[in-house]
C-alpha cells in the first residue's frame, strides 16, 4: 500500500513539473542560503583569526594612560608614561615575557632623489621584527648595535619602497634617503604584510628608537611597548607581571589607578571572533526565514492541489480509501517537494561553499552541521506545512467531493 501511495504522489508531482519546481524554489533558496552563510561565517572567522595572528603571536600591547588637567580627564593615551627603560625592565624582570619592543611613532617627509612622500616613522629595536613576524624581502632588520649607537639606518615597508624608489632600477639596500633632511642608509626592505585596521604597516619606515628620540622627536618617552609572552598559556600571567613591574617603576601608590593600559591580543581575537559569529547567526536567521517562506509556498500549492483533485479524493474514498491513506498521500507529496528542494539547494550551496573556500584560500568550508540542519529543517517544514492540506483532503466527505465541479 505504501509503495502505491508513493507512486501516486510522485505521479502527481511530475504532472505539474513547473509548478512543483517553483514550489521547491523557496526551499532551494533557503537551504542554499544556510550552507553559504555557514561557509561565509567560517571564512570570515578564519580570515580575522589569521590577520590578527599575522601581527605576531602572544602579543601584549602596553599604551600610556590618561592625563588630567583642570579636573578634565583627557582619556587613555594622553599621558606620556612609558619609556625605553620600562621596556628593558619588563623583558629583564618578568619571567613570562619573552621579548619587548618600544615604539616611538612620528610622521616625517622622506626624500630619495626626485621622489618624496610623507611616511610613518617607527622608532623601535631589534625585537620588533620577531614580535610582529616580519620577514625581509631584501637586506636585514635593525640590530642591537644599531639601537645602542643610535645609527642612522632605516628599514622600509614594501609600499614606501615602491613609492620612494619608483623609476630606480637598482636595489634600495645601501642607498641613502633623507628623513626630515637627515640622511639615513637603507639596510632592508620588509616583505608585504597584511594591513589591519587603519594602519598600513607596508607604508612605514623603521629606525632605531634611540635615533628617533635623539634626532626626530626629542622625546624621552615612547608611544607604545609591545611585549611577547613566552606562550599563549601564560598571557594572563605575563599581563599581571607587566602591571606589577610598571606600577613599581612608575611609583604608583597602592590606591592609585594605573597610568598605562595593557591590551591582550587574545581578548581582541576573542571579541572579533564573537562579532563574526554573531554575523553568522544573523545570516542563518535570514536563511531560516527563507525556509519558512518556502514552507508557506508548499502549503499554498498543496491546498491548491487538494482543491484541484477534490473529485479524485471523493472517488478514492467512495471505493474504500481511508482517511489515513489520503492524508499520507498528500503529506508524502509535501515531504517530497521539500526534500527535493533541499537536495538541489545542497548541491548549489555546496558548490558555492567550495568556491568561497577557494577564493578565500581557507580550504573546504562545507560544514556537515549546516548540511544536517538544512536537511532536518527541510523535513520539518515539509511535514509541518503539509499537515493542514493533508488533513483537509482526508476530511472531505465522499458525497461532497463527488458533486464538486
Amino acid at each position: 500500500m505504501m509503495l502505491e501511495i508513493l507512486r501516486v504522489s510522485w505521479r502527481s508531482i511530475r504532472s505539474n513539473k513547473m509548478r512543483s519546481f517553483l514550489t521547491m524554489l523557496g526551499i532551494i533558496i533557503g537551504v542554499m542560503a544556510v550552507v553559504l552563510s555557514s561557509a561565509i561565517g567560517v571564512s570570515s572567522r578564519d580570515s580575522v583569526t589569521s590577520r590578527v595572528e599575522s601581527l605576531g603571536s602572544n602579543i601584549l600591547t602596553i599604551g600610556p594612560g590618561f592625563a588630567q588637567s583642570g579636573g578634565i580627564n583627557h582619556g587613555f593615551g594622553s599621558a606620556s608614561t612609558l619609556t625605553v627603560a620600562n621596556a628593558t625592565a619588563i623583558e629583564k624582570d618578568d619571567p613570562d615575557v619573552a621579548l619587548t619592543a618600544p615604539l616611538a611613532s612620528d610622521n616625517a617627509q622622506v626624500v630619495f632623489g626626485a621622489n618624496n612622500t610623507s611616511a610613518a616613522i617607527e622608532g623601535t629595536n631589534q625585537n620588533y621584527a620577531t614580535i610582529k613576524n616580519i620577514t625581509m624581502a631584501q637586506g636585514g632588520f635593525l640590530t642591537a648595535a644599531d639601537v645602542t649607537h643610535s645609527a642612522n639606518v632605516a628599514v622600509l615597508g614594501s609600499q614606501i619602497e615602491q613609492t620612494l624608489f619608483s623609476g630606480y632600477a637598482g636595489s634600495p639596500v645601501g642607498q641613502q634617503i633623507d628623513i626630515q633632511g637627515i640622511p639615513f642608509t637603507v639596510i632592508g626592505v620588509a616583505a608585504t604584510q597584511d594591513s589591519t585596521g587603519f594602519e598600513n604597516p607596508n607604508d612605514g619606515i623603521a629606525i632605531p628608537v634611540t635615533t628617533e628620540q635623539n634626532l626626530l622627536t626629542g622625546s624621552t618617552t615612547v608611544s607604545q611597548i609591545l611585549a611577547s609572552a613566552k606562550s599563549s598559556a601564560v598571557m594572563d600571567d605575563a599581563q599581571l607581571e607587566i602591571t606589577s613591574t610598571l606600577r613599581v617603576l612608575h611609583q604608583l601608590a597602592p590606591s592609585a589607578a594605573n597610568d598605562f593600559q595593557i591590551t591582550n591580543q587574545a581578548t581582541i581575537l576573542s571579541a572579533l571572533s564573537g562579532i563574526s559569529q554573531t554575523l553568522t547567526y544573523l545570516l542563518d536567521g535570514i536563511s531560516a526565514i527563507s525556509l519558512l517562506v518556502g514552507g508557506i509556498g508548499i502549503m499554498n500549492i498543496m491546498l491548491v492541489s487538494v482543491t484541484e483533485r477534490t473529485r479524485e479524493i471523493g472517488i478514492r474514498k467512495a471505493i474504500g480509501a481511508r482517511k489515513g491513506i489520503i492524508s499520507t498521500q498528500f503529506l508524502l507529496e509535501s515531504l517530497t517537494l521539500s526534500l527535493a528542494g533541499a537536495l538541489i539547494g545542497l548541491i548549489i550551496g555546496g558548490g558555492g561553499a567550495i568556491v568561497v573556500g577557494q577564493i578565500s584560500k581557507t580550504g573546504n568550508l562545507l560544514s556537515p552541521t549546516a548540511v544536517i540542519l538544512a536537511v532536518v529543517f527541510s523535513v520539518a517544514i515539509g511535514l509541518i506545512f503539509g499537515v493542514y492540506p493533508a488533513r483537509k483532503a482526508a476530511n472531505l466527505k465522499p458525497i461532497d467531493a463527488l458533486r464538486f465541479e
